[in-house]
């Protein structure tokens, strides 16, 4: 009995010691992970700076709705062209300065500066003068619609009413960068820089990122832990038996499925996501929508979509979105209208065709999608078909090129509004790695920001027909967000659309006791 006693004393004084330690350990796949949210792009990314960096509102974690951050309040004017802001007077950067107005608009300006030619400045066309400035087509800040109309006063004019405006302001391209930052070139050294989160980053290696609180956060006494700890890795076994043992609390990225001891710890929801493969544009005889749909038409949907290997197969581009109609996408192979349209083109049967480049980063199921282009269009048309493969993180870089045929991506809607995935296609858009311009679709899409409601929401569906129907973007899968993590021990973590945790609502629930824990103490009595 004696020797219970003293295990039992052992179990107490070690959930006494854990009791004080609130570090949330998160597991994500090594990519080039960087801390400056002004030439930021991945998804990883975003989650990040959810914890460094903050904007005028943030995600409410489950309904991801705009929620106050630096801006206490708002209000809308001019039939909801312009907006003020009301800036907190204690929100402040980690060295205890305050956040201004001032700062948001340097910020903002310099996300659009056309030499800095950031991912996410297209995002702020729907600000006036915005879209010019950050196309070079005038260097006058003034004409752009941010202003600062005092310290703690920042107004956004509109050039038409957008009632995706505020739902698109969580995003991390709208965060504020303290202004000795926004000439800084390398932001390597995270003692260098500043923040205005709830955490500051305290070390950083090619292993792990150690974030801690910010002691000056306008909200920390809401912060729910001390320190997170995010693991870089590449081996998702690995990190997935780190989990089962309980080193690590969340996997975020890299995950074998095979391996989790808990299904209960898999967390599977739908994602505001689609996986889509895309038509470079830019040269002959890729810019004639006709050729373009000719080869779409060659494809074998049905297998391509296999509903076997993908969580929601996909016809179109936008997933679900309540209201929104669900446009005409391909969904039948149709060799005859294939042939014929290649024909009226003078590619009779493909002959004259040039090599075709289906550019992935690879993948078993990149691989099967990119084989059976190949097959079929081989088959049909008799054209030589190149299945290059390059590996992130480079891959994304080389979409830039224009080398190749076709690329693959999968994107995460940045709010929930179809124009998130839309927008990407303008010709001016920083993001239309197709370099598709077509002045009709600009023109539904420039139209649809004057509208409201289902007129709204039908405009920007014959947008999406005309790319689907034009075979630019040829959709595969609505891809779902897939996590490993205990949400019994990890609070404040609640599966979203978006697949974006903000961290400051993380916290670390009490330690459930052992099965059998409690009737034994009772029975013996406290230890003494």
């Amino acid at each position: 009995m004696k020797r219970l006693f003293l295990v039992l004393l052992m179990v107490l004084t070690a959930a006494a010691a854990n009791a004080g330690e609130d570090e949330l350990v998160i597991a994500m796949v090594r990519t080039e992970l960087g801390l400056n949210p002004l030439d930021s792009f991945t998804a990883s990314e975003g989650q990040l700076y959810t914890g460094l960096y903050e904007g005028l509102v943030s995600y409410h974690p489950l309904t991801l709705r705009p929620v106050p951050a630096v801006a206490s309040d708002w209000e809308v004017e001019q039939d909801g062209k312009l907006y003020r802001f009301f800036l907190r007077s204690d929100a402040r950067y980690n060295t205890g300065e305050r956040v201004t107005a001032e700062h948001f608009r340097r910020t903002w300006l310099e996300m659009l500066n056309p030499e800095r030619e950031t991912a996410y400045s297209f995002l702020f066309d729907i600000i006036t003068g915005a879209e010019e400035y950050r196309m070079g087509e005038h260097a006058d800040p003034d004409r752009v619609g941010i202003r600062a109309a005092g310290e703690d006063v920042l107004e956004v004019e509109l050039d038409s009413p957008a009632p995706h405006f505020l739902a698109m302001l969580p995003h991390h391209s709208f965060v504020v960068v303290h202004p000795d930052l926004l000439e800084l070139e390398d932001w390597s050294d995270p003692a260098e820089l500043i923040y205005n989160g709830p955490f500051v980053v305290s070390e950083k290696s090619d292993e792990e990122i150690l974030l801690r609180r910010n002691p000056e956060y306008w909200d920390r006494g809401q912060v729910g832990l001390d320190r997170i700890r995010i693991v870089l890795h590449e081996d998702p076994v690995r990190a997935t038996a780190r989990f089962n043992g309980g080193e690590i609390d969340w996997v975020e990225s890299g995950i074998a499925l095979g391996e989790v001891l808990d299904p209960n710890t898999i967390v599977v929801n739908p994602m505001f996501s689609t996986s889509y493969f895309f038509f470079a544009t830019h040269s002959e005889p890729w810019d004639d929508p006709q050729v373009r749909r000719a080869l779409a038409l060659a494809l074998p949907w049905d297998e391509l979509r296999d509903a076997e290997i993908h969580f929601n197969p996909a016809p179109t581009l936008v997933p679900g979105i309540p209201g929104y109609p669900r446009a005409d996408g391909l969904t039948d192979q149709d060799l005859e209208e294939a042939r014929q349209l290649l024909a009226d083109r003078g590619y009779p049967d493909g002959e004259g065709l040039p090599e075709i480049v289906v550019r992935t980063p690879g993948g078993p199921e990149n691989d099967r999608l990119a084989g059976l282009m190949r097959e079929h269009w081989s088959e049909v048309f008799g054209v030589e078909v190149e299945h290059e493969v390059i590996e992130h993180p480079r891959y994304f870089e080389s979409l830039k090129d224009r080398d190749y045929t076709l690329g693959t991506v999968t994107w995460i809607g940045d709010y929930a509004d179809p124009l998130t995935f839309l927008q990407l296609w303008s010709s001016r858009s920083n993001l239309n790695d197709a370099r598709y311009e077509d002045a009709d679709y600009d023109a539904l899409l420039r139209e649809s920001m004057w509208l409201s409601g289902r007129e709204r929401l039908e405009t920007l569906a014959q947008a999406e027909e005309k790319l689907l129907h034009d075979a630019v973007v040829l959709p595969i899968s609505h891809s779902p967000a897939v996590n490993l993590i205990d949400q019994d021990i990890v609070g404040g973590w609640y599966p979203n659309p978006l697949d974006i945790h903000p961290f400051k609502e993380l916290r670390l629930k009490p330690a459930p006791v052992p099965p059998g824990f409690v009737q034994f103490y009772d029975f013996a009595g406290p230890v003494r």
